[in-house]
């Protein structure tokens, strides 16, 4: 289930955005102004962003600058959100790295319908030819490879999903509920132990290879890399 998080300080219409996306499906992580956004994206990423321009103590083209220049949360899609209809606010939203932009008041299909599509775009974009390289590990998405120095390793489906994506949000702490979700398409309730397993031989393979050490385990927390 994708999550997005969405920055907003009017308080009705933070509520009345979480209740429609809860209904359309997704997962919601709703925050009044930036800097508690902020502080969740050290820890987990949204798959979207529903960012409102108008935001105290700083306001969203200010945090959408931050968000594109940063590597490790620029390819997260954001869709900004104001009252605002003039053109060159959206202009300045679109050239900063917008992926896309909704003038307030909006309907609720129309919110769902535009965060869909550019899911959508998103995801294709993901998967052409991306090769994703930490230090002597290189991942071909598109070829569904991983190898070490040049010296290819084997690994299963769930393997490779789960390594891809800790390695596109390299140095963020992953919980194991969350690698359940993305990875197995789940939310997951009880025990941990299938994604602890698969990261034990995922390390194996890796260090059989000659590269030790790439994925950390954040105590109390889950993965990163």
């Amino acid at each position: 289930m994708p999550t997005i998080y969405c920055v907003e300080d009017d308080n009705g219409i933070r509520e009345l955005i979480s209740c429609a996306l809860r209904s359309g499906g997704y997962g919601v992580k709703a925050f009044p102004m930036a800097k508690p956004f902020y502080e969740e994206l050290e820890t987990s990423q949204p798959s979207l962003i529903l960012l409102d321009i108008m935001l105290p103590n700083e306001d969203g083209l200010s945090v959408l600058s931050k968000l594109k220049a940063d590597p490790k949360y620029k390819d997260i899609p954001v869709i900004m959100l104001t009252a605002k209809s003039s053109e060159i606010d959206k202009v300045s939203g679109l050239e900063l790295g917008a992926d896309d932009y909704i003038t307030k008041p909006f309907g609720v299909m129309e919110m769902l319908s535009r965060i869909k599509a550019v899911l959508r775009r998103t995801a294709r974009q993901e998967d052409d030819s991306e090769v994703l390289t930490i230090r002597e590990v290189s991942l071909d998405v598109s070829k569904r490879m991983v190898t070490v120095n040049g010296q290819e390793v084997a690994l299963t489906y769930r393997e490779f999903e789960l390594l891809m994506y800790l390695m596109r949000h390299v140095s963020i702490a992953v919980s194991r509920d969350k690698l359940m979700e993305r990875v197995w398409g789940y939310e997951f309730a009880g025990e941990t132990r299938t994604v602890d397993m698969h990261i034990k031989t995922i390390r194996q393979k890796l260090e059989a290879a000659g590269c030790t050490d790439l994925i950390k385990t954040v105590r109390g927390v889950g993965y990163k890399v």
